[in-house]
């Protein structure tokens, strides 16, 4: 069944609640072969994973969370530098003394004491295996020609869970190497223009590595209409809409 149903687009076309204010958050769960896998989209390319009683978050992101209502986590991923991914007040909001936070080199600066991982590293912590995945713009640019997002700064990440591989694209195109991506049980790949991708670039992307789930994210309700036209003869992959914020936001 294609689950681009139509009351997920309606959560895709409603108002935005607007920075600050967070969304109606919604946790799905996914089985894996050692334990439930909560899932929880924050808003833009904020995320929450609750796997063996630890929190993981991705991205933190002051304008879009309510730090005060989460619990504080076990790890944080950054994905890349841009004030919209690497938010150290709300890092700092949702992080306890022994909270890891795992970056790029570009954030280290900030983040003392952080795990750097370049793209193409692995890392085991807190039992989940993670794979940083380059995350780059192929087509859009500045207006001076610099990607907004140069190759070999910014990383997507893999976690896999037992069985359960999870792919976070961070802010990025439909580049080769997320097209060469094998055994994605759920994807998370952004559409907010100029930056990331279109959601014709989503389509190729998935067609391409065949995620069983697909949640876009960091977008708003106009990427979400089109990504849902576009699929909707489409059986083969299941599209779980959740909480956008309006494009434009960040960079």
């Amino acid at each position: 069944m294609n689950h681009v149903t139509f009351s997920a687009i309606l959560l895709a076309l409603a108002p935005s609640l607007g920075a600050g204010a967070p969304g109606p958050l919604r946790t799905d769960t996914l089985r894996t072969s050692v334990g439930d896998l909560g899932i929880t989209p924050l808003g833009h390319g904020s995320l929450m994973f609750l796997f063996a009683r630890k929190v993981i978050l991705v991205d933190p992101y002051g304008a879009v969370i309510d730090a005060a209502s989460l619990p504080k986590a076990d790890l944080v991923l950054i994905t890349h530098e841009h004030r919209d991914h690497l938010d150290p007040a709300a890092l700092a909001a949702v992080s306890r003394p022994e909270t890891v936070v795992v970056a790029t080199r570009a954030c280290a600066e900030r983040l003392p004491g952080c795990r750097v991982m370049a793209n193409g590293d692995t890392l085991t912590l807190l039992g989940v295996r993670i794979e940083a995945v380059p995350a780059y713009n192929l087509l859009h640019k500045r207006d001076n020609g610099q990607p907004f997002h140069p190759r070999g700064v910014g990383n997507g990440y893999i976690l896999t869970f037992g069985d359960t591989r999870v792919y976070v694209a961070g802010d990025t195109e439909n580049t080769p190497e997320m097209k060469a991506l094998t055994h994605i049980e759920c994807a998370f790949l952004p559409m907010n223009l100029p930056y990331t991708m279109t959601a014709e670039m989503v389509v190729d992307a998935i067609r391409a590595f065949r995620p069983r789930i697909l949640y876009p994210y960091h977008c708003g309700a106009e990427d979400c209409a089109r990504l849902a036209e576009l699929l909707r003869e489409d059986t083969t992959v299941e599209v779980r809409f959740r909480v956008p914020v309006p494009p434009g936001q960040g960079k």
